[in-house]
């Protein structure tokens, strides 16, 4: 089977929308399809290369000139690659695939990973719409989205090509971590509040916050004014986030609204005691409350108390790192292929698939 992925960039930024669109591309070349990537590239161009999957370079840019080439652009790989599947994971490739469609036999399927955006409503035009999480599934299905085109493949990351083996890096006092893009919706204030009302009771805990992004000063000036500044540490973006996971008492997603949150799984892999917001796909990935403590969202208090009880209960903490562990073998990239193949299949039931051999290189 042939099948172009388009994003706007492989960029190695911690966007998990990539990640996903990295992890995906890499298996199905491991198992003898023939694939593309359409993007304005970045860091993981190395990574693809090295699964043979070819690299096409598009600006996608929003600006109208810019727009206009990119059109005709995109016409071009599509006639030089000639692919049986589009696959879009942002807006702007959806529209691109959707309208030079025109005859050409191509199906396209839209991946939507972050519904509580305007532009997912673009996502519709797909021959099929990917739903990361039941809760996107449902939020879809209420912007008119029909049934019989929506399918809910949960994210994986475990077995990612883009991992390390590398260990936990050196922390200190009870590390709590948080590892999120620095925009409001992911809690950070509410964090930064719940860490002011446990330091006091926990001398020896330090908040480390892992992660970039427009809002960051915002919370850093939070910071600042916290009595406890000095305990707070703002890392920025680190391309090995999962060695500050292995390192932490506590991990933490404070999120407003998650989709599905793709950080937990790589928590869970490491090893963490979490403690997450009860909101959007969270509870999926996190089975429910079963690998980690659910608490409501944008309620400092709760989530103090949350953390301060992993902090203070050695024998709670370690009971939860044991789940985060459990029933992880769901989530690995493998599967999320596998089932994706299978959608691709309904579109193209006389398509020749070559499984190949399982699993990454």
């Amino acid at each position: 089977m042939r099948i172009l992925h388009i994003a706007n960039h492989v960029k190695e930024s911690g966007n998990g929308i990539v990640n996903v669109m990295v992890d995906l591309a890499c298996e199905q070349a491991a198992r003898n399809h023939q694939v593309c990537i359409v993007s304005a590239g970045g860091q993981y161009e190395e990574l693809i290369a090295r699964y043979n999957i070819r690299h096409y370079y598009l600006d996608q840019t929003r600006k109208p000139a810019q727009l206009m080439r990119a059109v005709f652009d995109f016409r071009r790989m599509v006639a030089d690659f000639s692919p049986d599947i589009i696959h879009a994971h942002m807006m702007t490739g959806a529209i691109l695939a959707r309208y030079l469609k025109g005859f050409r036999k191509y199906k396209v399927v839209t991946h939507v990973h972050n519904e509580f955006q305007k532009s997912a409503d673009y996502m519709k035009v797909g021959d099929r719409v990917i739903a990361v999480s039941q809760a996107v599934y449902s939020a879809m299905a209420g912007r008119g989205v029909g049934k019989d085109k929506l399918r809910v493949i949960l994210n994986g990351t475990i077995g990612s090509p883009r991992d390390s083996d590398s260990g936990p890096i050196p922390l200190e006092g009870q590390a709590i971590i948080t590892v999120a893009g620095m925009y409001e919706r992911k809690g950070i204030s509410d964090l930064i509040d719940a860490f002011d009302l446990l330091a006091g009771d926990h001398p020896e805990a330090r908040l480390y916050i892992v992660g970039d992004g427009p809002d960051r000063a915002k919370f850093e000036e939070r910071a600042a004014a916290s009595p406890f500044s000095g305990r707070i540490r703002f890392a920025g973006f680190q391309a090995e986030s999962r060695r500050w996971m292995k390192a932490a008492d506590v991990f933490v997603l404070a999120s407003h609204k998650e989709p599905f949150g793709l950080v937990l799984i790589e928590a869970r892999e490491s090893g963490c005691a979490i403690v997450a917001t009860d909101v959007d796909g969270i509870p999926e990935a996190l089975d429910h409350g079963e690998a980690g403590i659910l608490v409501p969202p944008r309620d400092a208090k709760a989530l103090s108390a949350a953390i301060g009880e992993l902090l203070s209960n050695e024998a709670k903490r370690q009971r939860y790192r044991t789940r985060a562990c459990a029933g992880l073998d769901y989530y690995r990239v493998g599967r999320v292929a596998e089932e994706m193949l299978g959608i691709y299949n309904e579109l193209l039931p006389r398509a020749s698939v070559l499984t190949g051999t399982a699993g990454n290189k």
